[in-house]
């Protein structure tokens, strides 16, 4: 019998193959949110002083975990803090290697079990980072300080860091030399106007007015950087010459009992003397006359 022009007649097979595109559609759907549960990480950061380094970046993992590699601009990749969740890892190990180097970071997100990944994962690359131009300076520390007479004699003292060499850490001054600076800012106890010296060594030898206090800080500088030159200062310190008074007070107060010790000492043996040779000429009087 003829169909009737327009209509058409189901057919079984057209139907399964549709319902098995279908089902390929969910599953690639199902598949690609699934993989939505990997988030990129952003926000990396290098944190970086005195070439302690952390590298440090964004979101907390949720069902997944990160693994970060490092390598030299033109080195090979290293594995550090290996399927993680924290959100931050310690390359100071790698990047004191050479400090003068330029380091790459990069960020990997896994699938929490990393058994079902069987692609690539996704990753973030970290800015450049070079230790020598960009660690910031610590603060420093004022190891000792004198003030005598017209002079004021300041000591700062080098921060270590974990940069090696011969077997030893090396200081601050040991990686920087001569391009490591501390600038000296001074002012007179009673007043608030401040002068301020620099020096590439790690001493000062200042003029300064007699019996005046004098309060100061430090602060490092690396005056060849274009950015970043600079540390936070350090704590301020005073000098007191209540201590020297009390101790030139001390001296004077000694020198005088002294003084006055030899005195007595001296007019006690005078006197001795003085009475014995009253006593002797008292008995030669008292003696009878001889007969002649």
């Amino acid at each position: 019998m003829a169909t009737p022009n327009g209509l058409r007649v189901p057919c079984p097979q057209a139907a399964v193959a549709r319902a098995l595109l279908f089902g390929l559609v969910l599953i690639q759907v199902a598949g690609v949110a699934g993989t939505t549960d990997v988030v990129v990480a952003y926000n990396i950061t290098w944190k970086s002083t005195n070439f302690k380094t952390i590298l440090e970046w964004e979101p907390k993992p949720i069902n997944y975990v990160y693994t970060v590699q490092i390598s030299p601009r033109l080195g090979n990749w290293k594995n550090k803090c290996f399927h993680t969740t924290n959100t931050e890892c310690d390359v100071t190990d790698e990047i004191v290697k050479n400090v003068n180097e330029t380091y790459l970071a990069r960020v990997l997100s896994y699938p929490e079990d990393t058994s079902i990944s069987t692609v690539e994962p996704p990753f973030a690359n970290s800015p450049e980072f070079t230790p020598y131009l960009e660690t910031n300076l610590g603060q420093p520390t004022i190891r000792s300080f004198e003030q005598v007479g017209t002079k004021l004699n300041v000591t700062v003292q080098d921060a270590r860091t974990l940069v090696r060499a011969d077997g030893k850490f090396l200081s601050l001054r040991d990686v920087f030399g001569k391009d490591l600076n501390y600038t000296l800012y001074y002012w007179k106890a009673s007043s608030t106007g401040k002068k301020k010296a620099t020096t590439n060594t790690n001493g000062f030898l200042i003029d300064v007015d007699k019996g005046e206090n004098y309060c100061f800080h430090v602060q490092a500088v690396i005056l060849s950087r274009r950015a970043n030159q600079k540390s936070p200062e350090s704590p301020i310190v005073c000098t007191s010459h209540e201590k020297g008074l009390a101790t030139e007070l001390f001296f004077i107060i000694g020198a005088v009992m002294l003084v006055i010790i030899i005195f007595i000492v001296v007019l006690s043996v005078t006197l001795h003397k003085c009475r014995k040779v009253r006593a002797g000429q008292s008995g030669k009087e008292n003696m009878p006359l001889n007969a002649a």
